[in-house]
């Protein structure tokens, strides 16, 4: 089921015992886990009955612990376990595999695993009830990315005229974390109470699916710092709202993972062949280790840090780009 099924779900019965997480885009990822957890947790303080696993630093032991445990506030807790793939040869597939296979209405934790992509042969991605699997795939056509930004703008209660969807999905390309901060900002920019038309996206929204956002990335990912310097300096001056920059380096990153993992990227060959120089260029621990410096600073520009989000930007591409 896609996440908008399972918030449905939710809203008509009680979360199941177990669900996974899976696919290549972390934006959709991330609201189905927002999803299970106000199901599960709702407004109550989560310091007792939430725990986040790391597949990374993992054992079988610790797992099953954390979902045996019982609930202090809440009627259940949530488990919410993050790519337990990270590491073979420790047993938490099995571990997993099991656990999921014993869970049932009357366990004390509802347990979320959340994955960008997972072997479907493998016994823990099995145990999983077909109904208990959320997809999270990005968009692969145009249609699909206009059914989201639709969906989207229905979401926070935006009115877009004939057209203002189109050149905005346009502007932005299969972004989604950007594409939701555009319609965010163009929303600001409308009447109150009026539809949102081409000129509110015109005047809000730069092209970001063309050449300036991809020339950041670029220059970060071939460790050229000082151009990367000037282009940052450049889009923040053009009016590009740092959110949407973090965004386009997290979707850079992840793709440069994805590739340097085995796994595949839809892009034409010649793009295909520049992210496989940089993938290489990185190898998968500092890729991963790029990902969290920017996770941390998607913190740092929502209140977390002391920093200017310009000057968080600022550090970030340096250490990416070095």
């Amino acid at each position: 089921m896609t996440p908008d099924q399972l918030r449905e779900s939710l809203a008509q019965g009680a979360p199941r015992p177990a669900y996974l997480v899976i696919g290549g885009e972390a934006l959709l990822r991330d609201d189905a886990v927002a999803a299970l957890r106000g199901a599960v947790l709702g407004d109550r303080p989560s310091d007792f009955d939430l725990d986040r696993l790391d597949g990374e630093r993992l054992t079988p032991a610790e797992l099953v612990d954390a979902v045996r445990s019982l609930p202090v506030l809440a009627p259940r807790r949530l488990v919410i376990l993050r790519e337990p793939e990270a590491r073979s040869g420790r047993g938490v597939g099995d571990a997993l595999a099991a656990l999921v296979a014993g869970l049932d209405a009357g366990s004390p934790s509802v347990l979320v695993v959340v994955a960008e992509k997972a072997d479907g042969r493998a016994r823990w991605v099995k145990a999983f009830a077909a109904d208990a699997v959320v997809r999270c795939d990005p968009p692969r056509t145009q249609r699909e990315l206009l059914a989201f930004a639709r969906e989207e703008a229905r979401r926070q209660g935006v009115a877009l005229d004939s057209g203002a969807l189109e050149l905005l999905a346009e502007r932005v390309g299969p972004q989604l974390l950007l594409l939701r901060r555009e319609l965010e900002k163009a929303a600001l920019l409308a009447a109150p109470g009026a539809r949102v038309g081409r000129g509110e996206i015109d005047a809000a929204t730069p092209s970001l699916a063309e050449a300036p956002v991809w020339d950041l990335t670029d220059a970060i990912g071939e460790g050229r710092l000082g151009e990367a310097m000037r282009l940052l300096a450049q889009l923040l001056a053009g009016g590009a709202a740092p959110p949407v920059v973090l965004g386009a380096l997290a979707s850079h990153f992840r793709r440069l993972l994805r590739l340097r993992s085995g796994g595949s990227v839809q892009a034409p060959p010649f793009v295909l062949r520049k992210l496989d120089q940089q993938a290489r260029r990185y190898g998968p621990r500092r890729l991963a280790a790029c990902l969290r410096a920017i996770h941390e600073t998607d913190l740092a520009l929502k209140g977390a840090g002391a920093l200017r989000p310009e000057m968080a930007l600022e550090r970030l591409v340096m250490g990416l780009a070095v």
